[in-house]
């Protein structure tokens, strides 16, 4: 189900853009401050931020750069009284997928908004991970975390595809061991799967995700508490 999350402090503005938007296969999630909006996405990311730009506890701009180091594939459209040039430049290079100023009309707003959920649909494939700030594009073999660049040895990546692909389940040692070393080795140290473990684990700084389970193997899963 596609979730749109809607950033607007204006009351009677946000309630017309959940009217709006609402539809059978899609939840409107509405917040009227950037405070609100980082507890909502600690809860899981969304399909689209429709975000206004001058709210009460922060600019939407800087908040807009720091959504996509975490989730840099989310669109986002800026809603904004702010109509120069100047702003509309500022907004799309800071990271926007679109901008639409105040006032609009509310059937050119779910035109724009299903254009963008059209266009994510189409470039989001199988090989894509996203959780968290973590971002990991096995296609392209592309690791990221927090935006940063990190780089993987092949063994690591074969690793790391196997556990974010059963996220959620824990791996065995053995079927790890035995689908990561696939050279035709009659016998690999169970050591080796420790040591990559450890590598990978301190290269994504993902102490917190990759956990061991005891007696079994390991699992990727965010710890609580």
């Amino acid at each position: 189900m596609e979730q749109i999350l809607i950033v607007e402090d204006d009351i009677s503005l946000n309630q017309g853009l959940c009217r709006a938007l609402k539809s059978e296969n899609r939840q409107i999630i509405s917040c009227m401050n950037l405070k609100s909006t980082r507890e909502q996405l600690l809860c899981g990311s969304v399909s689209l931020v429709l975000l206004d730009i001058n709210l009460p506890d922060g600019n939407g701009l800087d908040f807009l750069s720091e959504l996509k180091i975490t989730d840099p594939l989310c669109p986002v459209i800026l809603l904004t009284a702010n109509d120069t040039d100047m702003d509309i430049v500022t907004g799309l290079e800071q990271g926007a997928d679109d901008y639409i100023t105040k006032p609009f009309s509310l059937s050119v707003l779910r035109a724009r908004v299903n254009t963008q959920l059209r266009k994510q649909a189409t470039s989001v494939h199988t090989a894509l991970f996203q959780m968290d700030g973590f971002v990991f594009d096995f296609d392209q073999m592309q690791f990221r975390v927090n935006g940063t660049a990190i780089e993987l040895s092949k063994t690591e990546q074969k690793l790391l595809r196997l556990l974010v692909e059963n996220h959620g389940k824990p791996m065995s040692r053995s079927v790890l061991i035995d689908r990561i070393w696939t050279d035709g080795a009659e016998y690999v140290d169970e050591n080796a799967l420790s040591v990559t473990v450890k590598r990978l684990r301190d290269k994504l700084g993902a102490h917190d995700y990759i956990q061991t389970v005891y007696g079994i193997g390991y699992i990727w899963e965010k710890k609580h508490g």
